[in-house]
């Protein structure tokens, strides 16, 4: 399937039941939209993130629209380490077993400012962030990725990650780190696994970041997260079995 039509890609209702899917960054933004469309879809949905109140929000909408009840699991990627990572991994192998799917969404943006005048601790705190918590997630799920039938694990990239641009800092580098690092783990996982591993790239959407960006730009010319779910749910779900190693744009 072609970028284009994956991103026009029409999700049947139960594509993803009984599935168990993580999504990081789950209270707002993308991260609040995709916990939603797979719940919408079957899935039971961990919601990941810092703020419990966002995340309890997000679990009542679910609830509300009759999907699965979702597992509210808070945690702040800026100080966790590897012990907690694999707290998350004990606790899912104890009550599932094995894990369908991972969604990599919780980013920070950093300072908008030359290299030169980059805080070092901003810097630290972006890439930690960004790309750090993304391997030692990753690392401490992949048994139970592995255990499952079938399972996908998605990164959210940038179009700074693929071409770098002026004051993009650290947003841009831990980008291009996501999708080598995505890349990397595609090639060792498609010979050896029924894992498959892909990047998305969301492009300007209506976020709380976009507009931290670009605080002058009218939001209401943007995708809202809601209409950029054709391209997750897809790779999300039975349809892009042996997708894998691609980036595909959200729009």
């Amino acid at each position: 399937m072609s970028t284009t039509d994956a991103q026009r890609y029409q999700a049947p209702p139960e594509l993803l039941k009984d599935k168990v899917i993580l999504v990081t960054g789950a209270g707002d933004g993308i991260g609040r939209a995709a916990a939603i469309a797979y719940a919408s879809h079957g899935a039971q949905v961990i919601l990941l993130g810092r703020t419990v109140a966002r995340l309890e929000a997000v679990y009542d909408e679910i609830v509300a629209l009759d999907g699965p009840e979702p597992i509210i699991h808070p945690l702040d990627l800026a100080k966790a380490g590897e012990p907690d990572y694999q707290q998350v991994a004990d606790a899912l192998d104890e009550q599932f077993g094995h894990l369908d799917g991972l969604l990599h969404n919780a980013g920070i943006l950093g300072q908008r400012t030359p290299i030169g005048k980059y805080h070092p601790a901003v810097w630290q705190e972006v890439m930690q962030v960004n790309l750090n918590a993304a391997f030692l997630l990753t690392r401490a799920l992949l048994p139970l990725l592995e255990a499952a039938e079938t399972a996908s694990v998605i990164f959210t990239s940038s179009g700074v990650g693929r071409r770098g641009r002026a004051y993009w800092g650290a947003y841009a580098v831990s980008k291009f780190g996501t999708e080598g690092l995505a890349q990397v783990l595609s090639h060792e996982l498609e010979e050896i696994s029924k894992v498959r591993v892909n990047c998305v790239n969301p492009g300007a959407t209506r976020t709380n970041m976009r507009a931290a960006a670009y605080p002058a730009e009218d939001p209401t010319i943007l995708k809202t997260p809601e209409q950029l779910m054709p391209v997750y749910l897809y790779l999300m779900g039975r349809d892009s079995a042996g997708v894998t190693g691609q980036s595909l744009d959200a729009q």
